[in-house]
């Protein structure tokens, strides 16, 4: 028998969303899924590969691509992530330009303003963060960007607060082609838990160290196993560039990395719905963003120039 969803005229496409770094990506994506898929903070270039959150809209379903912060690249790692940033923009179906309403039109903004010029595919506009601005301010910037962008349609919202959200994603699936649904109806993300696993301490990391911690640093989930009482065992690496790195994650006594852990366990609970234990070492690889392994392991193409 043929369920209600098949008998339906489904649709299925991708949407990318891009921006300038802490633009407020991540935050819109979690908020559009109903759900944790991409991993938000405070430090810049928290994304650093696609990552892909999927939600049903009646017959639609949509694949809204997080995509890494573009900026003017200077180091290897750097490059890697705007590569992969316009890569995901390029495959997508629609493109969403995402803008921090408070910093309105700087170079960045305007850089990538120029790079979208004759766009194939439909490109939308996104104001975020409009509740910390007034609003004839708001009025002023969207009319600007329109006439430098032939915007399909622009949106107002707060992704923190989820304020315009559900008009976003409403006008999106309308604008989705005609296709059947690529993902199981209960799936929220293509990311494989290993990964996901990763993320979430990478996020923990970053806001317990934001300040203190350089950018390069990256986790990875060396184990995963689920125990006879459906628990999970989990061991992860944490990878600093050298010893005065790993000496400030660890922290006095070992607090800061208990700390990280506790966060960190708590939110894989919450996604996997089990008890989690979870194990966190920490090392020193130098260079680490000088490893073809290391990008391979993040889902990025290694630069080679």
């Amino acid at each position: 028998m043929m369920t209600s969803t098949e008998m339906r005229e489904t649709k299925c496409g991708y949407v990318a969303l891009i921006g300038i770094p802490n633009a407020g990506k991540s935050t819109l994506v979690n908020a559009l899924v109903g759900a944790k898929v991409s991993i938000v903070s405070r430090k810049v270039q928290t994304t650093r590969t696609l990552v892909r959150g999927i939600a049903i809209k009646d017959a639609t379903q949509i694949i809204f691509v997080d995509t890494p912060g573009i900026f003017a690249p200077k180091r290897r790692l750097e490059r890697a992530m705007v590569t992969s940033a316009w890569g995901g923009a390029g495959d997508a179906d629609a493109v969403a330009l995402v803008v921090d309403a408070r910093k309105g039109i700087d170079p960045e903004v305007q850089a990538l303003l120029t790079a979208l010029e004759g766009w194939k595919r439909p490109i939308f506009l996104i104001l975020n963060k409009v509740d910390l601005v007034d609003r004839p301010d708001l009025l002023g910037l969207a009319e600007k960007l329109n006439q430098l962008i032939p915007f399909q349609e622009t949106f107002m919202v707060s992704a923190s607060t989820g304020s315009g959200v559900e008009r976003v994603f409403e006008h999106l699936a309308n604008a989705m082609p005609v296709g059947p649904w690529l993902y199981p109806e209960d799936q929220v993300s293509d990311a494989p838990l290993r990964m996901l696993a990763s993320e979430i301490t990478r996020e923990k990391l970053f806001e317990r160290l934001h300040d203190e911690l350089p950018y390069r640093s990256t986790v990875e989930t060396d184990q995963w196993q689920t125990r006879k009482d459906g628990s999970v065992r989990i061991e992860q690496t944490i990878f600093v560039e050298r010893e005065s790195q790993r000496m400030i994650v660890l922290g006095k006594a070992g607090q800061t990395i208990k700390a990280i852990g506790a966060a960190s366990r708590q939110d894989l609970a919450k996604e996997i719905d089990t008890n989690v234990h979870l194990f966190l070492h920490v090392k020193v690889r130098e260079n680490w963003t000088d490893d073809p392994a290391r990008y391979r392991e993040m889902g990025l193409d290694f630069p080679t120039d």
